[in-house]
C-alpha cells in the first residue's frame, strides 16, 4: 500500500512541475506520512504536575493510544511513592479536525515519600501483538507546596487545604473560636465525613454508587490515613481523589465539600455487607476572637489567605482530629432460585448475543474459529465465556477473551469477546448448534435467556496433517503432538534407544559375571518407614510448582497464566473432571459429591475469578502475587486433606 502511494506521489510530482505545485506536492507528501504515522499504536507516559510539594500528589498517565486490543499494561516501580489511588483504567474515542484517535490506560495518584527529584522510568505495553515502551517522566519535590498548585482545588489525599486555597466566598465565620467554646463540639459540628449510596439494597451483581465526601466549615490541612477497602464487592473507581470540589447545603447549613472517593460496586455475595470506613487527617486553624476584636484591618477581610496574614501564635488555636465516616450497611439479596436457569452464570443486567464463524468452508487441516459477543449494561467485567455444546466430530477448546467497555457508566456498558478454537476430525457438513447465555434483569425482575443462530460450515478432507490449536492459557495439546512428532520421526528416536539398550545389556552382563558368587543379603525397611516415604514422595510433588517458579521472575502475566493452568489440572485430577470440560460448575456438581465444603467452593470459585480478572485486564496487579499464591497452595492443601 505505501509502494503504490509513494509511487502515486511521484507521478503526481512529475505532472505537476510548476514551482507552487511543487510545493503543494510537498505538503501533500507530508501530510499522507504523518496520516500513516499517526495511525500506528503509541504508548506515552505523562505526569502533572511536573513539580509539587511533598505533601501533595501529582498524577501519573501511561496511555495507549490507536491500538486495535491491548493485552497488558505493566507500570514501571514506584517504590518512592504511595500510591494514594490506582490503577484507574480509563478508555475511549476522541475526534478533531477529521482526525479519530482512540486510547486505553491506566492512572495512578502518587505521593511522595520525601523531597528530591525522581525520574520514574518507562512503562510496558503488550498490544498488537507489539511490544511498546514509554518514555520517561521527572517529577520534582519540593519541601512547600508547588507555586502552581495554590490556585487550584486541593486533593483530599495530598493535603485538603480550604484554609490555604481559594474557594467560593460563604457567610459563615466558623473558623473563629470563641472564649470557652468547646473546640471538640465545635468541630464535629462543622466537619466530618459523609457517605452516599444510591441504594441500600440491592441484588448480588447489581451496581451501587457508594461517594465518600468531606465536608467542612473550617480551615485545615487535610490528608487521608486510610482509603476504605471494598471486600466482596467487585470495584471500579468513577472520578479521581479530590478531582471535585462543590458548596452543598446540608440540614440548611453550606459546606465546602471535597469528593474523597466515588466508586460502583459490584457484590460478589448475598448478605449485609459493611463498607469500611475513611480516615482523614487534618491540622484545624481556628482564629481567637479575643485576637481579632484588637485586629480590625484583619476583619475587613475575613477571608483572605490566612498563609499570607501574620497572625502570632496567642491569635491562633491549631487542633488535630482524625476524622472517620459512620459505618454504611448494604443488604444485598440473593438471585432468586426460581426459575434459575441450570447455564446461569452469575451475569446480572442486560445483554444481548451474536456468533459468526472465522470462515465457514475449510479443511480438516485447519483450525476454526467460533467468535461470540456479548452486548449490553450490567456487570460485564464478571460475564464469564458460555458453554458450548460441540457436535460429534468437532473438538473445541479453551476461549480468548477480550472487551470494548466503557466502565465510566453505571452500570458497565460495552461489549465482551470470546473466540473459540475448533478442530475437525472427518470432512462433512456440520451444524454448530445454538450458543445459550442466561442473565438476571434486575429492572424486569427475572431470568432472560438469549441465543446465537445455529451456524452451518462445511468441511472437506485435508491432507492428514493434524491442525494444531494453542488455547487461551498456552497449553497445546501436549501428548498429542508430542506422540505425533515421535510418530513421524520415529527412526531418530528408535536409533538411540536402541543404543542404549544394547549398551546397558553388555554392562549388565559384565556386572553380572563379577558378582555371580556374592550373596547379597535383602533387608526389609519397617512399615512405618516405607509409609513415612511414601508421605514424602507425595509432599515433594506439588501442584503449584511451575507457579512457584515464576514468583521469582519479573513476568506478572505469565505467573497468573502458569496459575491458571496448574490450578485447573490440579482441581481436574481431583475431581475426575477432563480438563477441556472443567468450569466452575462441573467443579461445584464433583465437590458437593465428594462432601466438600461450601466455603472451600466459594474459595476456589473466587479464586478462579480474580485469576481470570488478571488475564484478562490489561493492567496485571503484581501486588497480588503473592497473596493469590498463598490462596492457592490453601486451596491445594485442603483438598488433599479432604480428599485422599
Amino acid at each position: 500500500m505505501y509502494g503504490s502511494i509513494t509511487i502515486g506521489l511521484f507521478l503526481s510530482f512529475i505532472m505537476m512541475w510548476g514551482s507552487k505545485k511543487i510545493y503543494f506536492c510537498c505538503i501533500l507528501f507530508v501530510g499522507l506520512c504523518h496520516g500513516i504515522a499517526w495511525c500506528q499504536p503509541s504508548f506515552t507516559a505523562t505526569i502533572s504536575p511536573r513539580t509539587i510539594g511533598k505533601d501533595e500528589t501529582a498524577e501519573l498517565r501511561l496511555m495507549v493510544e490507536n491500538a486495535q486490543q491491548v493485552d497488558e499494561i505493566i507500570p514501571p516501580s514506584l517504590k518512592n511513592f504511595i500510591i494514594v489511588s490506582g490503577p484507574n483504567q480509563e478508555s475511549g474515542m476522541q475526534s478533531a479536525n477529521g482526525v479519530t484517535r482512540q486510547y486505553i490506560g491506566i492512572t495512578f495518584l502518587l505521593q511522595p515519600k520525601e523531597k528530591g527529584s525522581y525520574t520514574i522510568a518507562g512503562a510496558i505495553a503488550k498490544a498488537d501483538g507489539k511490544t511498546l515502551k514509554s518514555n520517561p517522566v521527572t517529577l520534582s519535590v519540593t519541601n512547600s507546596a508547588s507555586a502552581g498548585n495554590r490556585g487550584n482545588m486541593p486533593s483530599p489525599f495530598a493535603g485538603i487545604s480550604p484554609f490555604a486555597d481559594r474557594v467560593e466566598q460563604s457567610s459563615y465565620k466558623d473558623y473563629i473560636l470563641k472564649k470557652g467554646e468547646n473546640v471538640q463540639e465545635k468541630i464535629n459540628k462543622n466537619m466530618f465525613i459523609k457517605v452516599d449510596v444510591s441504594k441500600h439494597s440491592c441484588y448480588v451483581g447489581e451496581p451501587v454508587v457508594v461517594t465518600y465526601k468531606l465536608y467542612t466549615r473550617l480551615k485545615s490541612e487535610s490528608s487521608i490515613l486510610k482509603n476504605p477497602s471494598f471486600n466482596g464487592f467487585s470495584v471500579i473507581d468513577l472520578i479521581q481523589p479530590g478531582s471535585t470540589y462543590s458548596i452543598e447545603k446540608l440540614n440548611g447549613r453550606e459546606y465546602n465539600v471535597y469528593s474523597l472517593r466515588k466508586s460502583q460496586l459490584y457484590p460478589l455475595q448475598a448478605g449485609t455487607l459493611e463498607l469500611e470506613t475513611a480516615e482523614v487527617d487534618n491540622n484545624i486553624h481556628f482564629i481567637r476572637e479575643e485576637y481579632l476584636n484588637r485586629q480590625t484591618d484583619i476583619m475587613d477581610d475575613m477571608f483572605r489567605d490566612f498563609s499570607q496574614t501574620t497572625i502570632p501564635a496567642e491569635g491562633m488555636h491549631d487542633e488535630k482530629v482524625t476524622l472517620q465516616n459512620k459505618p454504611v450497611f448494604i443488604t444485598v439479596n440473593p438471585l432468586p432460585e426460581k426459575d434459575k436457569p441450570a447455564l446461569f452464570k452469575g451475569a446480572v443486567g442486560d445483554f444481548s448475543i451474536s456468533a459468526d464463524v472465522e470462515k465457514n468452508n475449510f479443511t480438516t487441516d485447519d483450525a476454526g474459529k467460533l467468535r461470540l459477543s456479548i452486548t449490553g449494561e450490567g456487570n460485564m467485567t464478571l460475564v464469564n465465556a458460555p458453554d458450548i455444546e460441540w457436535p460429534a466430530g468437532v473438538e473445541g477448546f479453551e476461549p480468548v477473551s477480550k472487551e470494548q467497555l466503557n466502565k465510566l457508566n453505571v452500570p458497565v456498558s460495552g461489549v465482551k469477546y470470546f473466540e473459540y478454537p475448533f478442530t475437525v476430525t472427518s470432512a462433512g457438513r456440520y451444524t454448530l448448534p445454538a450458543v445459550t447465555f442466561c442473565f438476571f434483569n434486575v429492572k424486569e425482575g427475572r431470568y432472560k435467556t438469549v441465543s446465537t443462530n445455529p451456524i452451518l460450515i462445511n468441511v472437506k478432507k485435508g491432507v492428514s496433517k493434524r491442525a494444531t490449536i494453542v488455547s487461551n492459557s498456552n497449553e497445546v495439546k501436549g501428548n498429542e503432538q508430542f506422540f505425533e512428532m515421535i510418530f513421524t520421526n520415529r527412526w531418530m528416536i528408535i536409533t538411540p534407544v536402541a543404543l542404549l539398550i544394547m549398551g546397558g545389556l553388555f554392562f549388565w552382563l559384565l556386572k553380572d559375571k563379577k558378582s555371580a558368587s556374592i550373596a547379597v543379603p535383602v533387608v526389609k525397611a519397617p512399615a512405618d518407614e516405607i509409609r513415612v516415604t511414601k508421605e514424602v514422595q507425595a509432599i515433594s510433588f506439588s501442584p503449584l510448582s511451575s507457579t512457584e517458579e515464576k514468583l521469582s521472575q519479573p513476568d506478572s502475566h505469565g505467573f497468573y497464566e502458569t496459575l491458571n493452568r496448574d490450578m485447573r489440572k490440579f482441581l481436574a485430577d481431583k475431581f475426575s473432571i477432563p480438563l477441556s470440560t472443567i468450569n466452575k460448575k462441573s467443579i461445584a456438581e464433583e465437590a458437593d459429591k465428594k462432601g466438600i465444603d461450601v466455603n472451600t467452593c466459594l474459595q476456589i470459585q473466587q479464586l478462579l475469578d480474580d485469576i481470570e480478572w488478571q488475564l484478562y485486564t490489561p493492567y496485571v496487579d503484581e501486588d497480588k502475587i503473592r497473596d493469590m499464591y498463598n490462596r492457592a497452595d490453601a486451596i491445594v492443601h485442603s483438598l488433599n486433606a479432604a480428599i485422599r
